[in-house]
């Protein structure tokens, strides 16, 4: 009787096994596609950067980024791994509720095919920006690029006559000729910025100060959702 338990029990087991297994396949599969996302957060709040500074939006933060700046701000999203896979029919119900402007971040949400998510959004009459590296090909229907270029991983090159904005980091003054280097390969109706990097902001903002007056198709941008206190 003992011996049947357990051979009952082990059965039972091995069919949980291979259920789990089964289940993890499909949400793999459904990530790949596009169809779930690994959600980080998501939250309603004032646009702090570049040309929208100052816009209600809803935020959508995916996880999952391997490029890696060592002056991130949100290195908790860089392992995919830590956020659930969550359904883009559910993000985008949340996200219709507070705006019509979504701004789809991370990580670098360019990780995933954003095809299906844009899609959906669109289909609600919504505008879509994203917040990007361009460090992978671009997927999705948008409204707004803003590229911000990293020197670790270099943007795709069709990413360029795409994008609306580029936002250059300057964490120190090497970082003026990286800037550079990028304004000159984006379309020619792309506003250029020039941000400071949060932890050097006192430091460096003098040199941009100067900078985008000696060349004035800079503009600064500055995180002012930061100085407000704000997501």
């Amino acid at each position: 009787m003992k011996l049947k338990k357990t051979i009952k029990f082990g059965r039972v087991k091995r069919i949980t096994e291979l259920s789990l297994c089964e289940m993890k396949k499909e949400i793999l599969e459904l990530v790949n596609s596009g169809k779930m996302l690994p959600l980080m957060e998501e939250f309603y709040t004032i646009q702090g950067e570049g040309y929208h500074k100052g816009t209600a939006a809803y935020f959508i933060r995916i996880g999952g980024c391997d490029v890696g700046c060592h002056w991130c701000d949100v290195k908790e999203s860089w392992s995919s791994e830590l956020h659930p896979p969550t359904d883009i029919a559910e993000i985008v119900n949340n996200a219709v509720k507070y705006s019509n402007t979504i701004v789809v971040t991370g990580g670098e949400p360019l990780t995933w095919n954003m095809g299906p998510l844009t899609e959906q959004l669109k289909l609600r009459g919504v505008q879509t920006h994203i917040e990007t590296s361009g460090a992978y090909n671009l997927t999705g229907e948008w409204d707004w690029i803003c590229l911000s270029p990293k020197k670790i991983k270099l943007p795709k090159e069709e990413i360029y006559k795409k994008a609306n904005e580029l936002k250059c980091i300057i964490y120190n003054n090497n970082d003026f000729k990286f800037a550079e280097e990028e304004a000159s390969k984006v379309n020619g109706k792309c506003i250029l910025y020039l941000q400071p990097e949060w932890s050097k902001r006192e430091k460096m903002m003098p040199s941009i100060v100067d900078y985008v007056m000696a060349n004035p198709k800079w503009k600064v941008s500055l995180q002012t959702h930061k100085y407000l206190n704000i997501p």
